[in-house]
């Protein structure tokens, strides 16, 4: 008998450990390559938007018709809408946050602003660490195991493979603000430990209480799209005028990788 708490949390241990690879570029260089950060960044989007669907939302419907008399639309509906409200309502926290650190005097500036990234970064991880916890409860009870096991492993590997750039985008900044490569290592890897967290928390709801698996599964997916639309595609679109499709062509990419290994392997 699997334990899919324990399972949960080794996944995103190793999606942690991923975003310290990111972090790890710290030691090698002192500045990224813009073009690369674009395309590792809209990578990460396009993964994130296939995840949400092939394994979030398309489960979290089959799994109302299965558990829950509501018809499957509203269920379906109603937890990406309370994720992506979620995501909108704490992106506005640290937003807020934001805003009353740049308004102190100039001592200390660069590293408020450093503050608010790793902040955002690790508030950002939240939904993708519930993803795969949501993912891996799911599958107590569940008809067709084998194919539930490797969906959810699969979402932990999209899940980590965008977690790179996310751990480059905390310490290369934190480096040229003149941290050490080891400070900025540390705090940069440090920005993924949440998603071990709320892996464990989503597993351990999930496997409690069978029926909210249906909105849990699609609140994650909301969350998940919020961030990527609203953060990663803005970001990895900045500074890109004589490359217009470069960060284009990481969406793509990472839509595509994540639809095949969910598709023909999940």
């Amino acid at each position: 008998m699997i334990n899919y708490i324990f399972a949960a949390l080794i996944a995103t241990l190793g999606t942690w450990f991923v975003t310290a690879l990111g972090a790890a570029t710290v030691l090698f260089f002192k500045r990224t390559n813009q073009k690369a950060m674009n395309l590792m960044l809209g990578f990460a989007a396009g993964v994130m938007i296939a995840a949400s669907f092939w394994s979030l939302l398309e489960p979290a419907i089959e799994k109302a018709e299965e558990y829950l008399d509501t018809p499957a639309w509203i269920v379906a509906t109603s937890g990406f809408l309370a994720g992506a409200v979620f995501m909108w309502a704490s992106d506005r926290i640290v937003s807020h946050e934001r805003l009353r650190f740049s308004s102190c005097s100039e001592e200390g500036s660069a590293t408020n602003r450093i503050i608010m990234l790793v902040l955002s970064i690790t508030l950002h991880n939240i939904p993708e660490g519930l993803a795969v916890g949501v993912a891996f409860g799911a599958l107590a009870g569940g008809k067709s195991s084998a194919e539930s096991l490797a969906s959810a492993i699969i979402l932990a590997v999209g899940i980590g493979l965008q977690n790179f750039p996310k751990g480059a985008a905390v310490s290369l900044p934190l480096r040229r603000e003149g941290y050490s490569r080891g400070k900025a290592f540390l705090i940069g890897q440090a920005s993924g430990i949440v998603e071990p967290i709320a892996a464990v928390i989503g597993a351990a709801a999930a496997l409690k209480v069978q029926v909210i698996l249906p909105f849990a599964l699609a609140f994650a997916a909301g969350a998940m799209i919020l961030v990527a639309v609203h953060e990663l595609i803005p970001e990895c679109q900045k500074n890109q005028s004589a490359h217009p499709y470069f960060a284009t062509t990481g969406i793509v990419s990472g839509f595509a990788t994540m639809m095949l290994l969910d598709v023909a392997l999940g």
